[in-house]
């Protein structure tokens, strides 16, 4: 006989929603096992003798785990449908009969990594406020912000909390880590972020004077963005274990302000793809005049 636990955890389990998003379910009454319909948080079933519905329709257990990374394109939203009948990150997904979900968010115009997984236990612990697990990300920005301005950044700036015109207040920003990754007019930044507010990094900078232009996200945890925008991949046995490694509630103490980021190595790879191609003619260059230099000798 198996053995009853919470309700949230089976409908996660089952590929459903993530464990936060059944508790929202269950809470709605869209929730019923044996014919009752069930209200309570607290709530156990055995998923082996119980008669578990979702909206009607019957749970048939759990699904295999699946985790995949995608390379989310611009212009595409991070739920499984849209009201205002934009395209939705499942038609990636939905071609290969995969049945997952996204891991937090990213907005209608950024792109890049994005983690969908139908393991709603895993997706519940990596968005966890106390997990503080790292966001990489690479954003452009208009104009030149000031040294100033970026040290807001930096230590926390207060920023509105929903969307705009929301009148939700204002937040206080985790602390980031900031560094110009392409001097230009238009510099690009690589961030790092420990968390995953509507819209945060645009209104971060917004605060100090400027508007974002791209954002593309190039690490999450342990993981490395490495596929083509719209491709997705299954990750290793060994990503899954260092993502819940990385889901583990960390220590509260700040960081140093200025102090390195974590994130050096993990956006490597995304970087060299920005590269232009006047280095590597620079090089060669070099080697001409060099060998040049030798045939003088």
């Amino acid at each position: 006989m198996s053995e009853a636990i919470r309700l949230q955890k089976i409908i996660a389990q089952a590929g459903i929603v993530s464990r936060r998003k059944a508790e929202e379910l269950i809470l709605d009454g869209r929730v019923q096992v044996n014919g009752q319909t069930v209200t309570e948080l607290g709530t156990k079933a055995d998923p082996e003798r119980d008669h578990i519905r979702v909206d009607g329709k019957l749970l048939h257990g759990a699904q295999k785990h699946r985790y995949l990374m995608l390379n989310k394109p611009k212009g595409f939203v991070t739920t499984a449908s849209d009201p205002e009948g934009r395209p939705t990150v499942m038609q990636f997904v939905e071609r290969g009969g995969v049945r997952v979900f996204p891991v937090g968010r990213l907005d209608y115009q950024s792109e890049g990594l994005l983690l969908m997984t139908n393991d709603g236990e895993l997706a519940n612990a990596l968005t966890r406020a106390a997990a503080k697990v790292e966001k990489v990300y690479l954003v452009k920005v208009s104009g030149r912000p000031e040294e100033t301005g970026l040290n807001q950044l930096r230590s926390g700036v207060m920023i509105e909390r929903g969307k705009p015109g929301s009148r939700e207040g204002r937040v206080m920003t985790q602390p980031a880590t900031i560094k110009m990754i392409r001097d230009a007019e238009n510099p690009w930044y690589e961030m790092t972020l420990t968390e995953g507010r509507n819209r945060e990094i645009r209104k971060m900078f917004e605060e100090i004077g400027h508007h974002v232009e791209k954002i593309r996200r190039v690490g999450y945890g342990p993981l490395v963005l490495d596929v083509a925008p719209g491709e997705i991949r299954e990750l290793s046995d060994e990503e899954v274990e260092s993502l819940r490694k990385a889901a583990r509630p960390k220590s509260t103490k700040p960081k140093a302000v200025g102090s390195k980021p974590l994130s050096t190595t993990k956006a490597a790879v995304a970087r060299s793809n920005m590269k232009s191609r006047r280095p590597a003619a620079k090089k060669q260059s070099a080697k001409k005049s060099r060998s040049a230099h030798s045939k003088s000798r």
